[in-house]
């Protein structure tokens, strides 16, 4: 660990240095003024013991209250950065297991050689404490991750740690996730409210307030969920490990505060210091397979197409020719093959637009399960048409806007079922009027969609 002295003389500027030496000229002044109390004790000076006693308390108590705060208060981050945390392993523990037993036989039968071998295994417990921290001093951890992952699926994220110093290497280095032993409890908080007196005719209303209890919202899930291990980082060198991790949910995961340990040189102590780094990772729902989409996406890619039916160059259909129909779009293989006018059709490239509504059910409407799925649908809907460069747009209950597709899968990755605000309408009450083929997913009871949509929606109820 850093001298303190050190680290209070490196963050100090000019204001600092001035109540520094103020303070070490006050403390100064406090050990004169206790060396005459003491002088005059000896004498049998009852009057200036006090005197001098009490300037030594007085000095000593003002350097304290208007000094050292100020100064630890300049320290206080690199200190905390710098902390140290000791864990006995449990070869530790076996190791001073025998030590003890070796003492108590070094104590009962007075032989110098057990003093010694006692001796030299206490100093090899307190060389590996200072090893250790040599280790881990001024090192610098760097997570590198992606944009965002997907649920179920492995991501590439990287570690890096970076060796500053010049001569000294950092040995048996692990980086992990420190164990957080507070627990989050329920606490309680003062409400406002009004007292009605009698309830039912309300005569008397005053200001009242409730204790009521309150439930502290989850932490969000750590990034970092498997422990990466350095053997070796060469000094002024960064070394760098690359981890497939897979996040079982989607959600946000946050994570602000790592551990760097070590158990060299003997692994009796696991020492680690942790580093603040905030970092945080956005995690879209699951893509359902191949496999689960194939009933589905054949209806909705007919109805879509049959929707936008019209002349462009993509081939819809071949049929018998009518007397509106140009002669230009005559198929001549086709006439040929069977004798009589036939014609191409095609659908409108410039009208293949398909917008994805993801209704949101109230809580307790659907199972946690289906309403994972209704996401995961949504999700993978969203990502097919795009690639198959279909003109999406993207609406939803509370959805914050945005016609990317990251847009919509940032909206998903949070999403939980939520009751209507005051005044506020279901989402498929207002959508706005389109030209678009809407895909819906809703939990609402068939037959309960709104005219406007009857003939331009395609519906799945979770």
């Amino acid at each position: 660990m850093q001298n303190p002295v050190k680290s209070i003389l490196a963050n100090l500027d000019g204001e600092a240095w001035l109540r520094f030496l103020m303070a070490v000229a006050g403390l100064a002044l406090a050990f004169t003024a206790a060396v005459f109390s003491s002088a005059a004790k000896e004498a049998g000076n009852t009057t200036a013991t006090a005197i001098f006693a009490s300037s030594a308390l007085l000095l000593a108590g003002v350097v304290a209250v208007t000094t050292v705060p100020y100064l630890a208060r300049r320290v206080a981050a690199s200190r905390v950065r710098d902390a140290m945390h000791f864990e006995l392993t449990r070869e530790g523990a076996a190791y001073l297991g025998i030590a003890l037993v070796i003492g108590i036989a070094a104590l009962n039968t007075g032989n110098n050689l057990l003093f010694i071998v006692l001796a030299a295994m206490l100093a090899a417990i307190a060389v590996s404490g200072i090893a250790s921290a040599a280790i881990l001093r001024g090192l610098e951890m760097d997570l590198v991750l992606p944009h965002s992952a997907y649920a179920g699926k492995a991501v590439l994220v990287r570690v890096r740690l970076a060796n500053p110093r010049r001569w000294l290497p950092a040995l048996s280095v692990r980086i992990h996730t420190p164990t957080d032993k507070k627990k989050s409890t329920p606490g309680w908080e003062w409400h406002k409210t009004e007292f009605h007196f009698p309830r039912k005719k309300q005569w008397l209303r005053l200001p009242d307030y409730t204790l009521r209890r309150t439930v502290p919202p989850p932490r969000p899930a750590n990034v970092l969920t498997r422990p990466v291990y350095f053997p070796y980082v060469a000094p002024g060198q960064t070394a760098q490990a690359e981890l497939d991790l897979t996040f079982p949910r989607r959600g946000l995961y946050s994570q602000n505060t790592f551990s760097v340990a070590t158990r060299f040189p003997f692994s009796f102590l696991l020492k680690s210091r942790k580093v603040q780094l905030e970092r945080e990772l956005l995690v879209y729902p699951s893509l359902l397979d191949h496999d689960q989409m194939m009933d589905l996406l054949p209806m909705i890619t007919g109805e879509f197409v049959t929707y936008m039916r019209g002349r462009g160059s993509e081939l819809y259909l071949i049929r018998e020719y009518t007397p509106q129909d140009s002669a230009r779009y005559l198929d001549w293989k086709a006439t040929a093959k069977t004798g009589s006018p036939k014609i191409r059709e095609y659908s409108r490239e410039d009208e293949r637009r398909l917008r994805i509504v993801f209704d949101n059910p109230e809580p307790g409407r659907i199972t946690p399960a289906a309403y994972e799925r209704a996401v995961s649908l949504a999700a993978t809907l969203a990502s097919h048409f795009n690639e198959e460069n279909v003109d999406l747009s993207f609406d939803g209950s509370r959805y914050p806007g945005g016609q990317y597709l990251h847009d919509f899968l940032r909206y998903l990755s949070t999403v939980q079922p939520a009751k209507l605000g005051e005044g506020e309408e279901p989402v498929l009450e207002v959508l706005p009027v389109s030209p678009d083929f809407n895909v819906i997913l809703t939990a609402r009871t068939p037959g309960t969609l709104p005219a406007p949509l009857w003939f331009t929606s395609y519906v799945i109820y979770m």
